[in-house]
């Protein structure tokens, strides 16, 4: 999970939308939900058959000249175009921003979150697709939540983690089922941060970090 020590710049988008990103799995890794790499394996196989072929390409013109591989070379590029062709349809319309895929602690469900921002809106877009097994078959079912950063980032550009995960165990049932001390503690109160909020948040978390430090090193 991010750091709240570590400071991005608040008006850089990319940089709100990584590290938001990057929370996630983190967290629900936490819950004990277990992973799914299907989707960044098939993208490294792409990528690397890609280059590896393009890698023996220049190898073999380079040993043996271009006149006695001519034929290989030409195989060799339409290949390497179909590899690429369909790296590119992969990752626009099967992963489609996808950050996280896996499935729940009890096997029962199977989770799929996407992210996205628009141009210059500091609004974070999250889709999230799970099916659940039940009696009657497989449940399926879908929640878009959009929340600005500011509701998760302090002033400074701290990420503050309890915020965002209320977030996501509020918005998202599949994860609610495992988070239930967030779900609950949300309900008795305010979900709404503010500023000020964040602030003692984000200072109570780098205090508990520097004491575990501490901790560590005189065990040590």
């Amino acid at each position: 999970m991010a750091n709240s020590q570590e400071k991005i710049t608040v008006y850089n988008l990319a940089d709100l939308k990584n590290t938001s990103d990057d929370a996630i799995p983190n967290y629900l890794n936490s819950l004990k939900f277990t992973p799914s790499h299907r989707l960044t394996d098939v993208r490294l196989a792409l990528g690397y058959s890609a280059f590896a072929l393009a890698a023996a390409c220049f190898l073999w013109d380079y040993k043996f000249g271009f006149e006695s591989t001519k034929t290989y070379t030409a195989a060799a590029v339409a290949v390497y175009t179909a590899l690429n062709t369909f790296l590119t349809f992969w990752i626009l319309y099967i992963e489609k921003g996808t950050i996280y895929q896996g499935t729940s602690p009890d096997g029962q469900s199977k989770i799929r979150i996407s992210s996205s921002v628009k141009k210059h809106v500091p609004i974070y877009h999250l889709t999230v697709e799970a099916e659940t097994a039940t009696k009657d078959g497989m449940r399926k079912e879908k929640v878009v939540l959009k929340q600005p950063f500011t509701d998760w980032f302090d002033a400074s550009g701290r990420f503050v983690a309890a915020p965002f995960q209320t977030m996501l165990a509020t918005g998202i049932p599949v994860v609610g089922r495992f988070d239930a001390k967030r779900v609950a503690a949300s309900s008795e109160g305010t979900t709404a941060y503010t500023p000020e909020m964040l602030d003692a948040l984000a200072s109570a978390e780098v205090a508990t970090g520097t004491e575990s430090k501490k901790t560590k090193r005189r065990k040590a």
